[in-house]
């Protein structure tokens, strides 16, 4: 039997009350690991610690702060392929994924170890006379952070890193379903000159510590990341407090085909927009909005590259789409197989679960045809290895289509022409726009986040962050009349 791995309670490996199984999604019979559940009388104990440490950390240097966050990172970095193994052994996306994962999370790191060199404040003269104004940011506080299973690593990253740059104590709650990323980046971050209690790990489900935590008046503001119901239950136990929030949430990202579209270029965005990370991503390409001057086309090559993917183990070499991650997840997306065809759509291929040489939770990538767009395969978030074609007439009708939804994190155009390209980017109503990109996949260094449903509260990443993880302070000062 392998080890229980333990969380981090107020600066010491802990045990809880209970422990729960990981196994492999690609491999059932392959057990990552067994790892303990917090309990209510932790979770305390570690947000009264994390005050403590809190204001400790917040009077340290900024070169110290600099030196932690880029040990951090350039850990990361260096054992990208041992902890992108881990990853994928756990989540089930392809080897490849699972390592550039890991490599992107060492460098939310090392971005904000150096922007803590970067906290510059600002100062003016008042309308009053012989009064200087003094603007500066100042930490949070204890900043709890919940993260989802899809991006173990890289999600927790981006909200881990820059909740330390500016000062602040994090208490994590990653998703039980991806433990091992979560303890492994736990122990890196545990190891660094920080004092005792300003980093902890409090794994355990939603229903009790992530409620407990949610709740807790001990907590001056919640990044979360994950479904709309999960965020509006948050920002109602949240706002008892005034508790800071920031969520992003669920999306239905649309890839719009025009008809003077490179038509391989398209297909392949749309299939890497979909399919990548096995359809698992806030940010996939589950509309595919086509003009129908090209439809017929792009619909014969997409089904085509569908068909053609490589469905298999995380970790074999070739895969390019790995299992979907847990047994509740598959039936899910089954689910929504049955109800897109019982809508009227045409499942022109895919949808259907794998048996493989190894046991696990495998799903054909499929392809919708035929459908519109007040389709529930088109207004609910499926978070599944499947998309769906709407055929539209026009620019202006691909366009209306696009912005049809409760939701608005990412969309994207694919076409040549410059000014339409313009048009898409300035009236999409979504937080993201790409043009002749996928609608999956961003940069750490500029804001990332969406509209509507998709996201609360200020950005994330970039220098943005700093509007969610600090408070301004405005001082007044007077230096009096200059005597003699």
């Amino acid at each position: 039997m392998p080890e229980t791995k333990l969380n981090l309670i107020a600066g010491d490996w802990l045990a809880g009350d209970a422990e729960i199984e990981n196994r492999n999604p690609s491999d059932l019979s392959d057990l990552v690991g067994h790892f303990t559940q917090a309990t209510p009388d932790q979770l305390d104990a570690t947000l009264d610690q994390a005050h403590r440490a809190q204001a400790e950390w917040a009077a340290c240097g900024l070169e110290r702060k600099q030196a932690v966050l880029n040990a951090i990172g350039n850990e990361l970095m260096a054992r990208a392929e041992e902890l992108g193994t881990l990853l994928s052994r756990e989540e089930g996306k392809p080897l490849a994924e699972g390592k550039g994962e890991v490599f992107r999370a060492g460098q939310f790191f090392t971005y904000y170890a150096a922007e803590c060199l970067r906290q510059l404040g600002e100062n003016a003269d008042s309308v009053r006379p012989d009064i200087e104004v003094d603007v500066r940011r100042e930490p949070v506080g204890v900043v709890a952070v919940i993260s989802p299973w899809n991006f173990p690593t890289a999600t927790a990253s981006w909200k881990i890193a820059p909740a330390l740059c500016y000062g602040n104590a994090v208490v994590w709650k990653p998703a039980n379903l991806t433990p091992a990323s979560a303890h492994a980046l736990t122990e890196i971050i545990a190891r660094q000159d920080i004092p005792k209690g300003l980093f902890s790990l409090v794994m355990g489900s939603g229903s009790s510590i992530g409620q407990r935590l949610v709740e807790s008046a001990k907590v001056n503001a919640i990044s979360f990341t994950g479904s709309v119901p999960v965020g509006r239950g948050i920002a109602a136990s949240a706002v008892q407090n005034f508790t800071k929030l920031q969520m992003e949430m669920g999306s239905k990202n649309a890839l719009a085909v025009m008809d003077d579209a490179d038509l391989d270029l398209a297909v392949s965005l749309a299939l890497n927009g979909a399919f990548g990370g096995t359809g698992q991503k806030c940010t996939a390409s589950s509309r595919l909005v086509v003009h129908e001057k090209i439809h017929d086309a792009f619909v014969e090559k997409l089904v085509a590259g569908a068909r053609a993917m490589k469905v298999g183990h995380a970790l074999s070499d070739g895969t390019q789409m790995g299992p979907v991650v847990s047994e509740s997840q598959l039936t899910e997306n089954l689910a929504y197989v049955e109800l897109g065809q019982s809508e009227g759509a045409e499942l022109a291929c895919g949808g259907q679960r794998l048996n493989m040489e190894h046991e696990g939770y495998y799903m054909s990538p499929g392809v919708f045809l035929n459908t519109r767009n007040d389709m529930r395969i088109n207004r609910e978030e499926m978070f599944a290895p499947l998309t769906a074609v709407i055929k539209v007439a026009s620019y202006d009708e691909a366009l209306a289509t696009v912005n049809d939804t409760d939701f608005g994190l990412t969309s994207g155009i694919v076409t040549r022409d410059l000014a339409r390209a313009t048009h898409f980017r300035r009236n999409a109503r979504t937080g993201v726009v790409t043009v002749n990109l996928p609608t999956a996949g961003t940069d750490y260094h500029v804001p990332f986040g969406g509209r509507g449903e998709s996201s609360y509260g200020p950005r994330e990443q970039g220098r943005t962050a700093a509007e969610f993880y600090t408070t301004v302070k405005t001082a007044y000062i007077s230096a009096g009349v200059p005597q003699g």
